[in-house]
């Protein structure tokens, strides 16, 4: 004997069945904002443009708001002071490699050995310039920020010195020679 359910299913029944097309245009419920207008994307745009320009040039001014993690902390920015107020030998590497490449351009054996020789010769020195440095930048940040962990703040402050002065970001903050 079948149970007669009057319920939610009654109620439904005395009208024709929905097409497909129109039960699933009653069940999509768009997640999209509403469509804009050319000139509020513009707007958006030129927003966001400025908002991006203005983050990169206080990460280059140094500002400690905007650095990444890797550059933040009064020791971080220490030991960029250090490595920028001096010359090294690594900030002249990419130069070298590039007079290197045109050296090796000519089919002159001797030429071309000396670029090979020279680009060795820098890259040894940078690298003993480099384990130097570290050990300085190391006991200058014990002595300044007793509290702080060392643990690659050698590394850090030999890539940097390894990049063009021009290149580096953030910004230099001090010159060459200067001592704060």
């Amino acid at each position: 004997m079948p149970m007669s359910n009057t319920s939610d299913a009654s109620a439904k029944k005395g009208r024709p069945t929905p097409k497909r097309k129109e039960a699933q245009s009653k069940r999509i419920v768009s997640s999209l904002a509403p469509a804009s207008s050319k000139l509020e994307k513009k707007r958006a745009r030129e927003q966001s443009r400025a908002s991006r320009t203005a983050s990169r040039a206080a990460y280059l001014r140094g500002e400690e708001s905007a650095l990444p993690l890797r550059d933040r902390g009064p020791a971080r920015r220490l030991v960029r002071n250090l490595v920028d107020s001096r010359k090294s030998v690594g900030e002249y590497f990419l130069p070298i490699i590039f007079v290197v490449l045109m050296l090796s351009v000519f089919p002159v054996p001797a030429l071309q050995f000396g670029g090979i020789a020279l680009m060795w010769a820098l890259l040894l020195t940078a690298v003993v310039d480099g384990i130097f440095l570290s050990r300085k930048i190391k006991r200058e940040v014990r002595t300044r920020f007793p509290d702080t962990a060392t643990k690659g703040l050698g590394i850090y402050a030999w890539l940097r010195s390894t990049q063009m002065r021009r290149l580096r970001a953030p910004l230099p903050q001090v010159k060459p020679g200067d001592s704060f």
